[in-house]
């Protein structure tokens, strides 16, 4: 599938921000924990979603997903291994490691996929859980891991959203205290950690990077609403402004955005929250866009996957911006995207570059290297003159709900073809 849009057309009007893709697929994998019924709301309807719920059905679990609203029975899953046919679609089937270990003890999957970002190994996932008795015996074919565990302190090797999520997971169903050091805090986390709370674990140092979960062996199944995607709201927020037009985000929350906000308002970017509509708004139309520099970082720091878009508002600012991605390698693949368009853009090296604006962008036929590469050609395609066409839009369908619909919705131009 593709996108076509024609460019110059400024948005207008209401927006409603979906659940975080990225929060959901830890919540269900949360599921496994108990045996009972979980109840996901605000879910929102992307493919790996999907393909999640398709791994615990073929773990035995029984599921539903519907208006928003996920329904996952655990009464019969059991522990088996997954193939290659389900987590190669996936790469966020790696947290159904610390559930499934926790509970039935063994854990074994293919090496999960899904990704075309640089390489992000399992590494910090298995000595995290060899850190609480896992036995690694995994091969080059599958991740396998088992053993019967035990509360520990668990120091990560990185800041791994991912690993994070999979060791409070595990240690919730773990009599005893278990220690997470070096934990990940972003929004998404904070999710799991208050939805084992909500089960009956104890857990101090929500969103903090020292997490303490006192377990219990019986968890209660939780109900649960999934937090608002921010990385979805900061794309609104910049298709705003790259079009100059005025755009009102509803359920979105702007503490999970705090310094892209601040980055945003240095650019010269117009935005107001009013906390009694929970509505955050933005006007491009009275905005005036300077140059800045960006480096991205974990969790409270610049998103790194806010870079991307971001970097299509720096080509509309006046002056010399920098950006520097520091977290992962092989995200620079849009800016030469972007040159084709007319960008003046000027790669550093395979973390750095310098965006060089305002310069004027021509429609022209682009490709989506990944999910929020993709969503950056978006943004280039509304503010461009002419005609646009990104290709591979399955990236962006991954990670953003009904995005050509949305954004249909405040006036864009844009339909999705047939290739």
């Amino acid at each position: 599938m593709n996108y076509r849009i024609r460019g110059g057309v400024p948005l207008r009007g209401d927006v409603t921000i979906s659940g975080s893709k990225n929060a959901a697929l830890p919540l269900i994998a949360g599921s496994i924990l108990c045996a009972g019924e979980t109840v996901l709301h605000n879910v929102p309807h992307l493919r790996d979603i999907r393909t999640l719920l398709d791994i615990l059905e073929f773990l035995g679990a029984e599921t539903s997903f519907q208006e928003g609203t996920v329904r996952i029975r655990t009464h019969k899953l059991t522990s088996k291994p997954i193939p290659s046919e389900y987590v190669s679609k996936l790469r966020g089937s790696i947290v159904l490691l610390g559930p499934l270990l926790a509970r039935f003890g063994v854990a074994e999957m293919s090496y999960p996929g899904g990704c075309v970002l640089g390489k992000r190994p399992v590494g910090a996932h298995i000595s995290a859980l060899e850190q609480l008795g896992a036995k690694n015996m995994s091969t080059e074919e599958v991740v396998h891991l088992q053993g019967s565990l035990k509360p520990a302190h668990v120091v990560l090797s990185e800041f791994s959203v991912t690993a994070t999520e999979n060791v409070v997971l595990a240690a919730a169903l773990l009599p005893g205290e278990t220690t997470v050091s070096i934990a990940a805090a972003e929004p998404h986390v904070q999710a799991v950690e208050r939805m084992v709370q909500h089960m009956g674990a104890e857990v101090d140092g929500v969103g903090t990077h020292t997490v303490k979960i006192r377990g219990k062996k019986d968890l209660a199944c939780a109900t649960e609403t999934v937090v608002p995607d921010y990385l979805e709201a900061g794309v609104f927020v910049l298709a705003a402004l790259v079009t100059g037009g005025k755009v009102r985000l509803h359920g979105t929350d702007p503490e999970h955005l705090l310094l892209f906000l601040d980055v945003v308002a240095r650019m010269g970017g117009i935005w107001k929250y009013d906390a009694a509509e929970n509505v955050l708004f933005v006007d491009g139309e009275l905005s005036s866009l300077v140059s800045t520099k960006v480096q991205t970082n974990i969790y409270p720091g610049f998103p790194t996957d806010l870079l991307p878009p971001l970097g299509v508002l720096m080509t509309q600012a006046k002056g010399v911006s920098r950006i520097f991605e520091c977290l992962f390698e092989g995200r620079m693949a849009y800016l030469y995207e972007l040159e084709k368009m007319g960008a003046h853009i000027e790669v550093l090296n395979a973390h750095q570059a310098l965006i060089i604006g305002p310069t004027p962008l021509r429609g022209r036929t682009v490709a989506s290297n990944d999910i929020r590469a993709g969503a950056a050609m978006v943004l280039a395609g509304l503010c461009a003159t002419g005609e646009s066409t990104i290709t591979d839009v399955h990236y962006i369908e991954r990670g953003y709900d009904k995005l050509d619909e949305k954004l249909r919705g405040l006036g864009a131009q844009i339909e999705r073809i047939e290739k």
